[in-house]
């Protein structure tokens, strides 16, 4: 079933993404919620069903371990509301299956809504030592994200001679992107030798190769194509999505032959979106993309799996520009989770969130010139899911 120019987004909300020791969960899924229902110009009893995306429940508040959770933030009771758990694609699941219902034609207007409240506990009770009491018995001992993604670093380094230079030059681009985003976790500059002396975490993935641990909500409203008109006319269309799931915990770090240069999950997404877009050019017919800079060298590497540039070639984009906010494909304008941050379950709908604005010319000073098409992409686990979204203008 195609996506192409069947599902409109006709709202959307997001809070500033940060430490909110001030706000509950609650009061972020409201915020994001309500701000989505007054742009499409509807009130709560007007949505038909609703999808929240909360990664981690217990790493944060023990909220969002059920749709009642959301319910409860915003008022909406007696419709279908459905909790979505995919590590860091959850949020860009949580819009798919939106989507899906719209196509059914079950429902006319859905909500799909990112939340999680991930600062509200303390190191000692940090994510890595959720994952180590309660995942793979065998896999996440040892385990940190910064570990597991600084493999493929080291191995592009080798076959393609990537360079720590190269990744400061992700990070120092999308810090400065973020200088010009309101809702951004970091707002401030940096500098290459700022980016490359900043504490080892994992070789080669410096402190400021790392995205932030942090706070936020994101939401859309939808409806199907030939109803957005008459909710608003500045509506943005869903052109493709896809989602996948292309390994598990054991793999692929123990497939014979895997190469650690790039995500299948990624390529198989992004080629379902493309078919649904009927994208064949994917560096020429995308305009802008939002993509999952977890660490520095993930942005790098999902530039050739999103087909942008060939397999190790992903440096040269960084090197020559052209992903810079006035270069041919600008990438994170937002500033990318390295300066917005990543509440895991509302990351994706962040991005979407951007390219709605984007597309819809109301981005203020980060407005780009050329924005026609956007992209969203996600990659969480061991680079194990994927989630990729296009939208376009009508």
């Amino acid at each position: 079933m195609s996506f192409k120019n069947k599902i409109a987004i006709i709202g959307a909300g997001c809070t500033k993404f940060g430490e909110h020791f001030d706000k509950s969960y609650n009061d972020l899924a409201a915020e994001a919620a309500l701000e989505a229902m007054q742009e499409a110009g509807i009130e709560t009893n007007r949505i038909d069903a609703a999808w929240l995306g909360t990664a981690f429940p217990e790493a944060g508040v023990w909220k969002g371990k059920s749709g009642m959770d959301l319910a409860e933030s915003v008022g909406l009771f007696n419709i279908p509301i459905t909790r979505v758990s995919n590590y860091c694609a959850t949020a860009g699941d949580a819009f798919r299956n939106a989507c899906m219902a719209l196509l059914s034609g079950e429902h006319r207007i859905v909500l799909a809504l990112g939340v999680e409240k991930l600062r509200d506990r303390s190191p000692q009770e940090s994510l890595v030592k959720m994952m180590v009491e309660q995942g793979h018995p065998f896999y996440q001992k040892g385990f940190t994200a910064a570990g597991t993604f600084a493999t493929y670093a080291t191995r592009h380094m080798h076959e393609f001679g990537l360079t720590r230079k190269d990744l400061a030059l992700v990070s120092v681009k999308n810090h400065r992107n973020a200088v010009r985003n309101p809702k951004a976790h970091y707002r401030k500059e940096i500098t290459v030798d700022f980016a490359m002396n900043s504490p080892m975490i994992a070789y080669p993935l410096g402190l400021m190769d790392c995205c932030p641990t942090t706070d936020g909500a994101a939401a859309v409203i939808m409806v199907r194509q030939e109803d957005a008109k008459s909710f608003n006319k500045e509506h943005v269309l869903v052109k493709g999505q896809g989602l996948s799931v292309s390994t598990g915990w054991d793999l692929p770090f123990y497939q014979e032959g895997y190469d650690f240069l790039s995500f299948q999950a990624t390529k198989t997404a992004a080629q379902m979106a493309y078919n649904h877009a009927g994208i064949k050019n994917p560096f020429e017919e995308i305009h802008f993309a939002e993509v999952h800079d977890c660490f520095s060298n993930v942005e790098l590497l999902t530039y050739e799996d999103l087909g942008f540039c060939g397999q190790g070639k992903g440096p040269g984009l960084i090197r020559e520009g052209i992903t810079d906010f006035e270069g041919k494909l600008p990438v994170n304008v937002s500033g990318g989770l390295l300066s917005c941050g990543h509440p895991v379950g509302a990351t994706g709908l962040r991005m979407i969130y951007e390219l709605t604005r984007q597309l819809q010319g109301k981005a203020g000073e980060r407005q780009l010139k050329r924005a026609d098409i956007g992209l969203a992409h996600n990659i969480g686990g061991p680079g194990a899911v994927s989630s990729v979204t296009i939208l376009g203008r009508p």
